[in-house]
């Protein structure tokens, strides 16, 4: 684990904020040079603090108005069918996460579809196909109302 000063926290904040605000102008806020600036990002990120940067995709606007939150119970368990059954979800365009989880489930899945037609196509031929899949439970969601931010 890595210590972060305060200025660390307040440019992780920054970033998570807006990924693409310039070394310069987070100097300028946190009274740094922007070489300053620069060498703290470069080293937040070679320590792994930043994983990436991505685009926060509204997928309504793109045509994808169904999300759905699926709970899979695996009818077997070993290393080998974890392995197999991660690799082949990842791998359906629709699944957007798979988390394994401990619970009432082994894993948690957020899928997008662009209606329930469409859904359930992707549920009948793609998840429900999936290695070792015993039970899945499916929750729609209705609205999201807040979004992570920065830790």
């Amino acid at each position: 684990m890595i210590t972060l000063d305060d200025i660390d926290r307040a440019l992780v904040r920054a970033l998570a904020e807006d990924a693409t605000a310039s070394a310069g102008a987070l100097g300028r806020d946190l009274g740094l040079s922007q070489p300053a600036c620069w060498r703290r990002i470069k080293r937040l990120r070679e320590v792994g603090v930043f994983r990436g940067a991505r685009l926060d995709l509204d997928a309504p606007v793109l045509g994808f108005g169904v999300t759905v939150f699926l709970g899979v119970k695996l009818a077997t368990k070993g290393r080998v069918s974890l392995e197999d059954f991660e690799r082949a979800a990842t791998a359906i365009p629709e699944v957007q996460i798979v988390e394994q989880v401990l619970g009432l489930f082994d894993y948690r899945l957020r899928v997008v579809a662009r209606d329930i037609a469409d859904f359930e196509r992707v549920l009948r031929r793609r998840v429900m196909t999936l290695p070792g899949v015993g039970n899945i439970d499916a929750n729609v969601l209705l609205s999201e109302e807040r979004r992570p931010g920065p830790l």
